[in-house]
């Protein structure tokens, strides 16, 4: 695993030679770029990962061999570097240098590499806010910064990235509210929030998201029975009934996960109405009130948490005969006397990826 690290930490240095050659030949796409107009699209690349080798320390990059990160005759791209042929150019497409404990703020002149549609810096030291500068990448498809040290807001500006499917800002500590401007993301498939600092009311623009399947918007987002940690993370607020309140809203959202937060009000009927819905993961929040029949009827609904709430009544005898429910969690409530649970009470695998990220 260290050596692996070590390899891909190790992609970021003889990029000097391109500085100091300016006028190499390669056939990587020009482009005006904020520090001038370069003979090749690698000088862009330079600035950008200039500054992410700056901050490796002793780190440095010595498996970037070439004037052109692209490539060039026997050399092969860049480690980390994905490249990409526009009629009789290359453009750079792909970066991803994660977990190489990359220290300092988000490397503002990423955002000079107009052709990304992939960036990966998960798992590294970056501080400070996102710039808005990232609404320039408008061909991104994939954005990644989970466990960072990122703050501050959510720039507005993401929301010109129209043709991202996957959003992972996870286990940062952005503060403030969700953007509402989130919504203006069509393509959207993965929206990952948890385990940061957001406060107020979920968006319920986020419901107009026709291809949303996964929505993580809690605090812990694996289960540790009778545990409530507060430390300072997600203090989201008010109802479900808010969020869901747009009729033919999450057509395809198969998880919702919204723990661990300080949500109110009753579980609504319309839930019901989420017939894609795989997961709904409601536990240690302030909801009261009696659990809805319909719910029951959620074709596919596997795993449902309830736990650690303020609910009455009693379970609807249709959840025990549920063909695909495995697990329903419903201690620290007022049920009636006699309500049991279904499973097994366990912490989910950290091997689930779609839970890691």
């Amino acid at each position: 695993m260290l050596c692996h690290r070590v390899s891909a930490a190790v992609s970021l240095i003889v990029l000097l030679s391109c500085l100091f050659n300016v006028a190499v030949d390669c056939k990587t796409l020009k482009r005006d770029v904020e520090i001038g107009r370069w003979p090749c699209l690698c000088l862009t690349v330079v600035k950008a990962l200039n500054e992410i080798k700056a901050s490796l320390g002793w780190r440095v990059v010595y498996a970037w061999v070439g004037d052109d990160p692209c490539g060039d005759g026997d050399l092969p791209a860049w480690s980390g570097v994905t490249c990409s042929t526009q009629g009789d150019y290359r453009v750079v497409t792909e970066l991803e240098v994660y977990a190489v404990s990359i220290i300092g703020p988000f490397p503002t002149a990423v955002t000079n590499l107009l052709d990304l549609t992939r960036l990966d810096l998960h798992n590294n030291k970056l501080t400070g806010p996102i710039p808005p500068q990232i609404g320039r990448l408008k061909r991104l498809k994939v954005l990644n910064l989970r466990w960072n040290k990122l703050q501050d807001v959510i720039p507005p500006e993401i929301g010109e990235l129209k043709k991202l499917t996957h959003l992972y800002l996870s286990f940062n500590s952005f503060k403030g509210e969700i953007p509402r401007e989130l919504a203006n993301l069509p393509e959207l498939q993965y929206l990952h929030l948890h385990e940061n600092r957001f406060i107020g009311r979920i968006p319920p623009e986020l419901g107009t998201l026709r291809n949303l399947r996964h929505l993580y918007l809690s605090t812990l987002c694996y289960h540790i029975p009778h545990q409530k940690e507060d430390v300072g993370n997600n203090h989201l607020v008010g109802t479900i009934r808010e969020l869901i309140r747009m009729e033919g809203c999450f057509p395809v959202l198969r998880n919702l996960y919204l723990n661990n937060n300080y949500l109110t009000g009753g579980i609504p009927a319309q839930l019901a109405n989420l017939t894609n819905l795989e997961i709904l993961y409601l536990s240690y929040n302030k909801m009261s009130g009696i659990v809805p029949a319909g719910l029951a009827h959620i074709p596919k609904l596997t795993y449902l948490y309830l736990d650690h709430n303020q609910l009455s009544g009693r379970i609807p005898d249709a959840f025990y005969k549920h063909p695909y429910l495995k697990e329903l969690y419903i201690e620290g409530n007022a049920f009636r006397p006699g309500v049991n649970p279904i499973g097994i009470h366990k912490v989910l695998e950290l091997s689930d990826s779609d839970f890691l990220f």
